[in-house]
């Protein structure tokens, strides 16, 4: 048992590492230029991710019969938006990908800013300092991703050949976290059944993915996709990130947290063909992107 919670320590700070080393090599700063300066993106991508993401949580803290430990857990997901993988998803959504990298970078240092300042407020009892707190997430989400960034504008080269591996391993070690947390963790998921936790992280995120896309005003059905994948979704590396630098957490607040790789997974690629249905019907016949049969396909539907 000892080995298997090593390995769980390790194989998490590689996922955390991994994906936003990942990201960073894969960030197109011109690209992402131009998307950061469309401001009705920008402000709803922050609005959803840091003031009405976060109010929900605090909201079904609130009227859910939580217990007190899946509250908490619940509380550090709502402040942790963008799972590593909504790239991939975005891709299947059908979404404009070069939103994609501004979204996720303004997650990434958006979580690492705000979660400091905002635990004492929204999570009360829980003592840890915003160094404790920040700390982590400095070091395992805002410099790897800074250090991807680095060398994808000066060696791109060198930077289109490691992302693949780069990928390739987090993806490999991914499949060992979750073995990992399956055997360590089984039996507590299997407490959560009738607990509400898992039902209220689904309606949590089915809520934010629903009402930031139909919310999306002025915004096109690619960009809508891509802050309701990415809001609807949770970087669980950073909601653990604290909740493990601090002694004494209760492991249910963990196992919370964990629960959401998988919730997220289904979630995510589940809004994924729905936004990329919506996409299809949204195209005008004739139009680049159509696809002639798209109508009576959805008609049919």
């Amino acid at each position: 048992m000892e080995i298997l919670n090593k390995l769980f320590s390790i194989t998490v700070v590689v996922f955390m590492v991994g994906n936003l080393l990942d990201m960073g090599l894969k960030l197109n700063l011109a690209e992402a230029g131009k998307a950061i300066r469309h401001v009705r993106f920008l402000v709803l991508s922050l609005l959803w991710s840091f003031v009405l993401g976060p109010a929900l949580a605090v909201l079904l803290t609130k009227i859910v019969p939580l217990t007190e430990p899946y509250a908490l857990g619940l509380l550090f997901l709502g402040m942790a938006p963008c799972a590593p993988f909504v790239p991939k998803v975005s891709e299947k959504a059908r979404a404009d990908l070069s939103y994609v990298a501004v979204y996720m970078a303004v997650a990434a240092v958006g979580t690492v800013i705000f979660m400091p300042l905002a635990v004492p407020v929204l999570v009360k009892g829980f003592s840890a300092s915003a160094w404790t707190i920040a700390k982590p997430l400095l070091f395992f989400i805002a410099i790897p991703l800074v250090i991807g960034t680095v060398i994808r504008q000066t060696a791109q080269p060198f930077a289109a050949k490691a992302q693949p591996i780069v990928r390739r391993l987090t993806d490999i070690d991914t499949i060992i976290l979750l073995v990992v947390i399956l055997i360590l963790d089984g039996k507590p998921f299997l407490s959560m059944v009738g607990s509400y936790a898992i039902g209220t992280q689904f309606l949590y995120y089915a809520v934010l993915m629903a009402a930031s896309y139909g919310l999306g005003f002025g915004l096109s059905p690619g960009q809508k996709s891509v802050i309701a994948l990415g809001i609807g979704t949770r970087n669980t590396g950073a909601a653990l990130a604290p909740l493990l630098a601090v002694a004494g957490t209760d492991q249910r607040a963990v196992v919370m947290c964990l629960l959401s790789i998988f919730i997220t997974v289904i979630t995510g690629f589940s809004a994924a063909a729905l936004f990329a249905r919506l996409a299809r019907a949204e195209v005008p016949k004739g139009a680049p992107g159509y696809k002639e049969g798209a109508e009576v396909e959805m008609k049919s539907q």
